[in-house]
């Protein structure tokens, strides 16, 4: 499953420059280039002003504040990823380091409690922890047995720590990213060979294992809550099956991924589902076109995977559904959604009223579109 973008944010914190420990000027290239996948259209598709980076925060207080607002706004999922040196207090508590860091002064960095707290007062369904630092492993510890821990049960958590709590994560010289971020984002742009469909947390943890252990480097941990492992980071593009022009028989469309229309929350989410049906079913603008017997347009099918308001009317939606190969038992569930969207006020979309796997109250009748669609173009669609 993937998130819906339109009630989802990422908080990237890094810092690569030190005053008083080695610098490690890699962290700016694992900034940039996470952030440039999450806000691609192969993965989550988030809007820039939705991805926050803060390179090199100057204080505890600025990261915080950036963070807990974050968390705020999230009702679907929240992912916090963080690059830099893990330190460690006396007390064997993890802190995460800011320009100013010292060793064993928890005070000039973030201490990870506090940042599982303002992951636990906010309110999105999903949340996702990515710790690429020295002795990461031990934030899995504080997600052990405790009342806070009961609560991240509650609203779902996977945290992916770099390296164990007694292993040092590394920054290769010469290489333009470190040794964990730079295989993660090898697994996100290259995809996994011979993998599932959707490149989800679990399938990018045993693959990370699989090829850091290769290379004799430390060796990632997780800790998973209520199986967020089934979250996608995005699309694997080493995903092979037969072309979709010429299979045989229906059998192939029938065994794709294809996006939930029921855990779509906001209006730029559905436009992100439509266009990731259109990933799923492997086919061009022209081709979509010309599997709905002219219907709809080229140009069409662009100008609505573009848009930013729903359109008025259901039927090019619905006859690019169909067209790209969606069952006809999941298109009533796409115009509900929309429904349910359109009957929402835009100032209450994303907001802790809404109902996100709730059906329109609607109660007019919905068109049996794939029918429909079948019946005008005389034909049926081959997988």
């Amino acid at each position: 499953m993937f998130p819906d973008p339109g009630a989802s944010r990422a908080v990237l914190i890094g810092t690569s420059r030190y005053d008083f420990l080695e610098d490690l000027p890699a962290v700016s290239n694992n900034l940039n280039s996470m952030a440039e996948v999450l806000t691609g259209s192969t993965s989550w598709s988030l809007g820039r002003d939705d991805c926050i980076v803060l390179s090199n925060p100057p204080s505890t207080t600025v990261a915080m504040d950036s963070l807990r607002d974050a968390s705020a706004a999230a009702r679907d999922t929240l992912l916090v990823y963080y690059a830099g040196h893990g330190l460690v207090t006396p007390e064997g508590e993890l802190y995460l380091g800011l320009p100013q860091s010292k060793q064993q002064r928890v005070e000039t960095g973030i201490p990870y409690g506090w940042l599982r707290g303002a992951l636990l007062e906010g309110r999105a369904e999903r949340t996702v922890v990515i710790l690429d630092c020295c002795y990461g492993g031990l934030a899995l510890g504080t997600m052990g047995p405790s009342e806070l821990a009961a609560q991240a049960d509650v609203e779902g958590s996977y945290l992916l720590a770099a390296a164990s709590e007694n292993r040092q994560a590394l920054a290769p010289p010469g290489e333009p990213h470190t040794a964990f971020t730079g295989e993660l984002l090898a697994i996100l742009t290259a995809g996994i060979s011979g993998g599932p469909e959707r490149l989800e947390l679990d399938s990018v943890f045993r693959e990370l294992r699989k090829s850091l252990s290769a290379k004799g480097r430390p060796v990632p941990q997780r800790r998973e809550r209520n199986s967020n492992g089934r979250l996608a980071l995005g699309w694997n593009p080493a995903f092979s099956r037969p072309p979709v022009s010429s299979s045989p028989s229906d059998v192939h469309v029938g065994q794709r991924t294809w996006p939930d229309p029921a855990a779509i929350r906001t209006v730029e989410g559905f436009f992100t589902a439509l266009g990731q049906v259109r990933i799923a079913s492997a086919l061009t603008h022209a081709a979509i076109s010309h599997r709905s017997g002219g219907q709809i347009a080229p140009g069409t099918v662009g100008n609505l995977l573009n848009r930013k308001d729903l359109p008025g009317k259901w039927r090019t939606t619905g006859v690019y559904l169909a067209a790209c190969g969606v069952p006809d038992e999941q298109l009533n569930d796409w115009q509900l959604c929309w429904e349910r969207l359109r009957s929402t006020p835009p100032v209450a979309r994303g907001s802790e009223s809404e109902e996100p796997h709730g059906r329109s109250q609607n109660t007019r009748t919905t068109f049996p579109w794939g029918q429909a669609f079948r019946k005008l173009t005389g034909r049926r669609f081959r997988g």
